[in-house]
């Protein structure tokens, strides 16, 4: 599971503290954590409502003054996102893109640019009519970023797709859970180099005991082909899931990686 470790975003209560005060401490420190538990790319979002690219590059050098973890840069700006790119010292993933407006247009001449080519991008399966209903309008507009990607020589590989996780308790016996699935086995059915991605703590919104419906969500996602997830890497119940769940598939040869998160202390144990 390729971890995009969530808990830098300034819709984040004490993220969003921290902001304000323009406490560089806690940001380094949380990025710190992040590291320390086995994320693959730090998010960083700051979710203000002016000066929200100064923050973010704040943000960035923040986190890059402590670990070496690639960025993820993050924003519902699409230009907010490319005046980012500069601050990062190596490439990361351009957090996002979808079929609205114009952001793939404004993006993918960058990303796939030479100074840019190595960067991943996450695609969001939404367009000018909003968010999908069903299995099959989210799915055609998946077909569309991916010609779009091709036409600009964006590989595959570099690809996240998130087909839009919505909360559990908006949705009639579990039919938004399926429709999601059924759009994760289509794509690893016909890209099976695309990374299935999303955003696993919108399961869970309004409902208690949020860490049991993130976690029974996540094996059903990953059984369903998610190999990348925006997460929180420092619930230990989770990730103890998460390697649980890929040596249950198969993706795990004789439970190595398993057993070694176990002893660095990723989940079973607190540190």
């Amino acid at each position: 599971m390729i971890i995009i470790a969530e808990k830098l975003n300034g819709s984040i209560p004490s993220c969003a503290k921290a902001i304000a005060e323009r406490n560089g401490d806690y940001i380094k420190e949380i990025a710190q954590k992040e590291t320390d538990a086995g994320a693959a790319f730090i998010d960083v979002c700051a979710s203000v409502k002016e000066n929200e690219l100064d923050t973010l590059k704040w943000m960035i050098d923040l986190v890059q003054s402590v670990t070496d973890t690639p960025i993820s840069v993050d924003s519902p700006d699409v230009n907010v996102c490319l005046g980012a790119l500069s601050a990062c010292k190596r490439p990361g993933l351009f957090n996002s893109v979808s079929g609205e407006g114009n952001k793939i247009e404004a993006a993918f001449p960058v990303l796939a640019s030479d100074e840019y080519k190595k960067w991943d991008v996450m695609a969001l399966l939404c367009d000018d009519t909003g968010i999908p209903k069903t299995a099959a309008k989210r799915i055609e507009v998946f077909d569309k970023i991916m010609a779009r990607a091709a036409e600009f020589g964006i590989e595959e590989k570099r690809v996240h797709i998130d087909p839009l996780i919505e909360m559990l308790c908006t949705t009639d016996d579990g039919e938004g859970i399926s429709m999601v699935l059924e759009v994760m086995r289509h794509i690893k059915t016909t890209h099976p180099k695309v990374h299935i991605s999303g955003a696993v703590s919108n399961i869970s919104f309004n409902l208690p005991a949020r860490r049991l419906v993130n976690q029974a969500f996540v094996v059903l996602a990953m059984n369903a082909g998610m190999d990348s997830a925006v997460l929180d890497p420092l619930s230990q119940d989770l990730m103890g899931v998460i390697y649980a769940t890929e040596a249950m598939l198969g993706l795990d040869d004789f439970c190595a990686e398993y057993t070694s998160a176990y002893r660095e202390g990723i989940f079973g144990a607190k540190k």
